[in-house]
């Protein structure tokens, strides 16, 4: 995409979507499509090792596209690769620039800068509308098993027993959030944001981890009866308007990144839903915080149905394979991947990769 345009268009569209201002919310947690849009930049830079021979990388472009709440408005990047190619996964529609540096490379370098408009998600549950049906080819990819995500066994035991009397599939998809916010952990130790490996999760009663281990935890357990759910892998990339310090990150993002969920349902369409993110609210907002502490509750009534986007969303893949990779799968693309003749790089350890994700807002000048 070319500069001049890409900037032309960034610098438009602010001005068009009349960014608001925000403080601390007097009124708590409440995100609301009213708010107003905003837009976004993030730059992801990578400087990788030039000595074990020729270096590969991947990096998630933004892919989700919905006309409420999220619009990708480019991508444009610069380096010493010797190729880059924007590749398009088929099964979950995810994008990656791929590049690819010679050998004798002595500076491997990729800096990438994308930019968003978004605005925060919020459905009204107790008004259902007509809404046409999830149609067959996706209603069969997120109701699938992956291999980390398997929806018989346990799984669906579990699932079963938490949704039964449940009426509804509204009824059914509010028992498994509050159950996964009711017996699950946030683990400050947990390496990046998990794995989301939820068999061993279930079988071993650990049910403690991030986002990408609680929140894949909801999507199974729905899955497994049935519902149509997903996880949306992306990053933060603005502190929270409404005050929670443990639900935003802005400047350095680098370690920010934040998977979410949606569930399908029936007469509402694609519901957001984050209960890992109640659970962070838990451990970081202030010591000694409870489930019954007002400013979880708050949090708690809003994540089933909602979501403030101050959040960048990458894609819905699992078990993606990179393309022109050695490599095995990765289970998810939200981090920066990068190998060479060695083997993979650490992607949660964005130090010694060296990659460094950067945010801002941008406003009309």
């Amino acid at each position: 995409m070319d500069r001049r345009a890409f900037i032309k268009t960034a610098a438009l569209s602010a001005a068009a979507l009349s960014v608001p201002r925000f403080g601390l919310a007097a009124g708590g947690f409440n995100p609301d499509p009213a708010n107003g849009w905003r837009v976004f930049e993030v730059t992801s830079r990578l400087e990788l090792s030039a000595a074990s021979g020729a270096p590969r990388a991947w990096l998630p472009l933004p892919a989700v596209d919905d006309a409420a709440w999220i619009k990708p408005m480019g991508n444009l990047w610069q380096g010493s690769a010797a190729a880059v190619q924007q590749v398009r996964d088929p099964a979950y529609g995810s994008q990656m620039l791929a590049a690819q540096w010679d050998a004798g490379e002595p500076a491997p370098l990729l800096e990438v800068v994308s930019r968003f408009a978004t605005r925060d998600r919020a459905i009204d549950l107790a008004r259902p509308g007509k809404v046409a049906d999830l149609d067959r080819a996706s209603r069969a990819l997120y109701t699938r098993a992956t291999e980390l995500l398997p929806t018989g066994g346990i799984v669906r035991k579990t699932a079963v027993e938490i949704t039964k009397g449940a009426r509804s599939d509204l009824d059914q998809a509010r028992a498994i959030y509050e159950w996964v916010v009711d017996n699950t952990e946030r683990n400050p130790k947990t390496k990046g944001c998990g794995t989301g490996d939820i068999r061993a999760m279930l079988e071993t009663g650990n049910l403690s981890g991030k986002c990408a281990d609680l929140n894949a935890l909801y999507v199974g357990l729905a899955r497994a009866i049935g519902l149509p759910a997903r996880d949306v892998y992306g990053v933060r990339v603005a502190d929270s308007r409404f005050g929670y310090k443990s639900l935003g990150k802005s400047g350095d993002i680098s370690r920010a990144q934040h998977c979410r969920a949606e569930v399908w349902l029936a007469n509402f369409g694609w519901v957001p839903v984050d209960p890992a993110d109640v659970r962070k609210v838990v451990l970081e907002e202030k010591p000694g915080l409870t489930l019954r502490d007002d400013v979880v509750v708050a949090a708690r009534q809003k994540l089933f149905g909602a979501w403030e986007m101050n959040w960048l969303a990458y894609n819905f893949a699992h078990d993606l394979k990179l393309p022109g990779s050695s490599g095995a799968k990765v289970p998810f693309l939200m981090y920066p991947q990068a190998e060479n003749d060695t083997g993979r790089f650490d992607s949660l350890d964005p130090a010694s990769f060296v990659y460094k994700l950067s945010s801002k807002e941008v406003t009309a000048a």
